[in-house]
């Protein structure tokens, strides 16, 4: 048996549109068709990014850390911290050590926000419409450290070209296109009754994909002992 040894298969935005209009039972014919269906599939993968964490728009960064500066403002793409170490040194002597993050409650409670230390121990992130503020604390007294974390970030938008191909791995695209053909049926009057069942599909689509996705480190717990 001959197989093709290949393992690029991907839709491109243009085959996504086409196929997801073929499972509500239409032709997209002309540009609105194809404007409204792009719109639709970026609204998707903004929803996809309200769904949780995942983990392929996990990316690592580093933030110098300056003496007597608290707060860094994020770049634009950059949506959430999943975790974050105070690094120091290099090679084989560098050490990192695991930052908590806090609460707006918890920060707002400590009295002094500019209390200084060797590193900050604690983050809190102002997540606002233009851009996430990263608030350490305490604040480094020196620059002795760089914060290195891992970052979720936004998905691609689908851009212009119809050749474009989606900023997700090849295994989600049965779920975009699950996805994009259930939100087509909501604006499409001849196929809105097969709405229900397209979001069933999509919605198992989504299930599989996710867990194929998901974390599979084993978690251990061990229960501390108190001492009365």
């Amino acid at each position: 048996m001959t197989t093709s040894g290949t393992f690029a298969f991907t839709l491109d935005i243009t085959d996504i549109i086409e196929d997801a209009y073929e499972r509500i039972g239409v032709e997209a014919r002309s540009g609105y068709d194809y404007r409204t269906a792009r719109r639709s599939l970026d609204m998707l993968l903004l929803e996809w990014q309200n769904r949780g964490l995942n983990l392929w728009t996990i990316k690592q960064a580093d933030q110098a850390l300056t003496a007597g500066v608290g707060q860094y403002t994020l770049s634009g793409e950059k949506l959430d911290i999943v975790e974050a170490v105070a690094r120091s040194g290099s090679g084989i002597d560098q050490s990192d050590l695991r930052l908590e993050r806090i609460s707006v409650s918890q920060y707002a409670n400590y009295v002094n926000k500019n209390t200084r230390s060797t590193r900050p121990t604690q983050y809190w992130l102002d997540r606002q419409p233009e851009g996430v503020t990263l608030n350490l604390w305490p604040v480094p007294e020196d620059s002795s450290h760089t914060l290195h974390y891992w970052y979720m970030e936004q998905i691609e938008d689908t851009g212009k070209p119809g050749s474009n191909t989606v900023d997700v791995p090849s295994r989600f695209i049965p779920a975009l296109v699950a996805g994009l053909a259930y939100n087509l049926a909501l604006k499409t009057p001849s196929s809105f009754q097969s709405a229900p069942i397209l979001k069933d599909v999509y919605e198992e689509q989504w299930t599989l994909a996710s867990d194929s996705a998901r974390e599979k480190a084993s978690l251990w717990l061990k229960p501390s002992t108190v001492y009365s």
